[in-house]
Parts: structure tokens; C-alpha cells; sequence
């Protein structure tokens, strides 16, 4: 089974890098840009599993994970921030905000995949 996974995030590097090591494991990934940019490609996909960065234009991560969060639909669908952030407090208010789990960048795509596989792999707990 190929899961899908919607990745969000502003930076085209990261994006690239995102769809490349998701592509290699896999996965079948959608892109976006922004949070609004995300919301507009989540309303035509069911992902397994969404990656979000926090940082971002127009609507940030937190605004994104609540607002997926705010759709009957999604409200199990595990989140992954992935950010440069790394302050507790950010990591509380992700959680608060409905986020599954939390990657610091630079990533490793080995690590990224293994987190995937256990938040929307066969057999995962949502």
C-alpha cells in the first residue's frame, strides 16, 4: 500500500528534498507552499500523513494544523511538523494545536520515513 503524504512547506529546497526522499521510500507526495496553499491541495486529497513547517507566509503552521484539525475528515490524520524551531514551548503549542510529532531541520530522510511509517504505516495508532 502507497501511502500519500501532503508536504508543507515555503522553502523550494526543502520541498525538493521532501519529494525526493519521499518518493525513494515509496510514498506518493503532494506539495505546497504555504498553509493556505495547503489547505487549497488538502481539499482534494485524503492524506495518510501530513508535514508542515511552522514558519511559513500567509497562514503559518500553527494556523494550518488547526485549521486541518477544524475538518471532521482530517481529525485523525497524523501531522509531522518539520521546522528549524526547536523551543519546548513551540513543541506544546503544536501539540496543543493538534500536531502528531515534531522533526527538527536538517532532516534525515531515513528518520523522516521511519516517523512516517509509525504514525500512518500499517498497524499505526491514530
Amino acid at each position: 500500500m502507497t501511502l500519500s503524504i501532503l508536504a508543507v512547506d515555503d522553502s523550494r529546497t526543502i520541498r525538493d528534498m521532501l519529494r525526493l526522499a519521499l518518493t525513494q521510500a515509496g510514498f506518493c507526495p503532494s506539495l505546497a507552499e504555504d498553509g493556505v496553499h495547503g489547505l487549497e491541495v488538502l481539499s482534494d486529497l485524503e492524506p495518510d500523513a501530513i508535514i508542515t513547517d511552522i514558519n511559513m507566509p500567509r497562514l503559518d503552521g500553527f494556523g494550518f494544523i488547526e485549521a486541518v484539525r477544524d475538518q471532521e475528515r482530517h481529525r485523525a490524520t497524523p501531522i509531522l511538523v518539520l521546522t528549524t524551531e526547536s523551543a519546548p514551548e513551540l513543541k506544546a503549542r503544536a501539540r496543543a494545536a493538534g500536531a502528531t510529532g515534531w522533526i527538527v531541520k536538517p532532516f534525515d530522510p531515513d528518520k523522516l520515513v521511519r516517523a512516517l511509517h509509525m504514525v500512518a504505516g500499517p498497524g499505526a495508532t491514530t
